[in-house]
């Protein structure tokens, strides 16, 4: 099979089932945005990250793929095949809650950053955030059921508590955010 096919010079793809679209169809729009999303988890995956995150997380590609070839073929297609989505929420709830029993509480807001994988996977957990947004967005032309929506939300949930996880597991404290120190007008002008 090559790789190349010409097929989407004109500036069209294939859904599932041979149906031709624009490259900036929402729905592609939506599928590169779980592709996308794929990536940054592989790139996490790659750049190390706690063995029990890094089995959610390789379950968790196989099913983006899941929800992007439903999405492409969506609710009352010939082809459309629902992703297994069941219990997958609350499997997220329990892993969260599994991560923050070993975590300090969070006393601030913290920053993108520690180690390599940490901050990838803030990387990841930004991606998923604006997927769900995408997919709230396609909802609005074709049906989309609740449960994926929801998927995308606890997912990006357990991914910000994995980095902060990740960051533990390496010894790394988490970045915290510091609020800006505002200058006064006397300080000004001393400096002028």
């Amino acid at each position: 099979m090559r790789i190349y096919t010409r097929t989407g010079d004109a500036g069209e793809t294939g859904l599932i089932g041979g149906e031709r679209v624009r490259k900036d169809a929402h729905v592609i729009h939506v599928v590169g945005e779980l592709d996308e999303l794929n990536a940054c988890l592989g790139v996490a995956l790659a750049h190390g990250v706690p063995s029990a995150i890094a089995q959610v997380l390789g379950e968790v590609q196989s099913r983006l793929f899941d929800i992007g070839a439903e999405i492409a073929a969506p609710i009352g297609h010939r082809f459309h095949q629902e992703a297994d989505l069941s219990g997958a929420v609350e499997h997220f709830e329990a892993q969260i809650d599994a991560l923050e029993a070993n975590l300090e509480p969070l006393r601030n807001f913290i920053l993108p950053g520690g180690s390599v994988g940490s901050a990838h996977l803030h990387h990841a957990r930004t991606v998923a955030r604006r997927a769900e947004r995408a997919m709230v967005s396609l909802s609005q032309d074709q049906e989309v059921r609740g449960i994926i929506i929801r998927y995308l939300n606890r997912l990006s949930d357990y991914l910000f508590v994995a980095t902060r996880s990740t960051n533990h597991d390496h010894g790394i404290d988490d970045v915290p955010w510091t609020r800006a120190q505002s200058s006064t007008s006397e300080d000004a002008s001393e400096t002028s």
